[in-house]
Formats: structure tokens, C-alpha cells, sequence
């Protein structure tokens, strides 16, 4: 799969999270824009378009689940794919975000090797 040219949209609010997930992101190959909240998040999305947004599901304001919900209700933006990153992942927790229509999850902490599986399992689908 080619990297170079897709942009992913990481939202966390933690920044140790955040930088780990984007420095990963760079060094497989991808452009990054980074949001602190769900709001920064979705306007984000709205101004360039990324090919995969990443976003922690419990976030102050806006959480991962509603910006995942707002954008699959958006004309524009609901074929973006979007990977929750979450602790939580209890079948309750799990159900919850594909009904709000996550294409998947990655589990916190995260291997690697297993984030990009998920990108290329989902960029590669979409």
C-alpha cells in the first residue's frame, strides 16, 4: 500500500498519546494533522478531507463517539474511515462505536505492528 500522499487525522486529548500515535503515523509514511478535542477534531475533517481519522473515545467535550457519529451524518465527510482508540473494550464498549460507525478499534496500549494493520485493513477497504 502507498502511504505517501494519505493523510490521517489523530484526535487525543492525552499529548503523550497523540505525539506517540502521529510520530508512528510519520514513520510509516503518512501526513498527520493532530486535534486535542473532538471539536478541533471535526473541523479538521471539515478543512482537509484525511483518507482516516484516529480518534480516542473519551475525549473532553466532544467525545470519539460523537464525532464519529456527526461525521457519518455529514454529507462530506461520512465515507471517511474512522479507528477508535480506546482502554475501553468491554463487547458493550466495542458494540457502542460500530453502531456509531467506527470501522474499528485499536486497542490502548497500542503495538506497532497492530495500528498499522488496522490502517491498512481499513484504507484498504475504503
Amino acid at each position: 500500500m502507498e502511504e505517501r500522499g494519505r493523510t490521517i487525522l489523530v484526535a487525543d486529548d492525552d499529548d503523550d498519546i497523540r505525539a506517540l500515535v502521529t510520530l508512528r503515523l510519520q514513520r510509516f509514511g503518512f501526513e498527520v494533522v493532530a486535534a486535542a478535542d473532538g471539536e478541533q477534531a471535526l473541523a479538521l475533517v471539515r478543512d482537509r478531507s484525511p483518507d482516516l481519522a484516529i480518534l480516542d473515545v473519551t475525549m473532553p467535550g466532544l467525545t470519539g463517539l460523537e464525532v464519529t457519529r456527526a461525521l457519518r451524518a455529514d454529507e462530506a465527510t461520512k465515507g471517511i474511515p474512522v479507528l477508535l482508540l480506546t482502554a475501553r473494550v468491554q463487547d458493550a464498549d466495542l458494540a457502542a462505536g460500530l453502531e456509531a460507525g467506527a470501522s474499528g478499534y485499536v486497542r490502548k496500549p497500542f503495538e506497532p505492528a497492530e495500528l498499522r494493520a488496522r490502517i491498512e485493513e481499513v484504507l484498504g477497504a475504503s
